[in-house]
């Protein structure tokens, strides 16, 4: 707008009349940015990084960014970037992990799960799969942990990393080839009490692809029903409050998405 409009629109709100003063022709046609434009910005500036999706945040002007397995917050203009944890604090809720939750869900319906021992305890109400290596000593501290735990279908894959305990496969197949597959497994784990050696058609080498195929590297490695990862070790109270937490929560924050290539 001219300098004299500006000058008359002033003086009349000065006087006390109603009045709104009209943006400059620049503040009236910027854009917002977009996830779409983020993207863009992001990939002409740093060429060389190869950028995943791009989300909105509940913070304006902040912008999520998948950078492979990891999360990173970058504002506008694409020059800042934060790695951390973006945490809503009055719903007390940690949406990075929430959104980390979701990248790494596993379709949990497309498991193969007649290839598991299935264990049902309880009213076998919750569902969870563990992928488990017969000499690990991580694998042997979970299943103390989880001995007592209730209403819950369990169903183990049984899961060698050879690299690791040589011996291990052919415990596995022994339990697989046992009569009583989840005594078997908890003779093995519990007690220490080795199933004879056995041969019979078993899964374990496809459960080793399978694991590979999902991105599972280590054991124990427990999975949920809606397909939320939980890696390592964790107290049968973790495991609770786990598989307790709603399905809905692990959706993410992102109400709009673009991927960088």
């Amino acid at each position: 707008m001219t300098i004299s409009k500006l000058r008359n629109a002033l003086c009349l709100c000065l006087l006390g009349a109603s009045c709104t003063l009209p943006l400059p022709a620049t503040a009236q046609t910027a854009a917002a940015p977009t996830a779409n434009s983020i993207a863009e910005r992001l990939q002409s500036l740093y060429p060389a990084t190869r950028f995943g999706a791009v989300n909105t945040t509940p913070w304006p002007g902040v912008f999520e960014v998948v950078m492979g397995a990891n999360l990173a917050y970058v504002d506008e203009s694409g020059q800042y970037f934060l790695f951390g944890h973006l945490f809503d604090m009055k719903a007390q809720r940690d949406l990075t992990a929430e959104r980390k939750d979701a990248q790494t869900r596993v379709d949990f319906a497309a498991l193969p799960l007649a290839d598991a021992v299935k264990d049902v305890r309880g009213n076998g109400a919750r569902t969870l799969a563990i992928f488990s290596d017969p000499d690990c000593p991580y694998c042997l501290k979970l299943e103390t942990e989880i001995k007592s735990l209730t209403d819950v279908t369990i169903y183990t894959f049984l899961m060698p990393i050879a690299s690791l305990h040589p011996g291990a496969r052919s415990k596995a197949i022994a339990v697989w080839c046992s009569r009583d597959q989840v005594g078997a497994w908890r003779a093995l784990m519990l007690r220490d009490e080795t199933s004879p050696a056995r041969e019979c058609p078993h899964p374990v080498d496809r459960n080793i692809a399978l694991g590979e195929r999902l991105g599972i590297s280590g054991t124990p490695t427990l999975v949920a029903g809606d397909g939320r990862i939980l890696p390592g070790a964790a107290s049968r109270a973790q495991i609770e409050a786990w598989l307790a937490r709603a399905t809905a929560s692990a959706e993410g924050p992102a109400s709009t998405t673009s991927t960088a290539r």
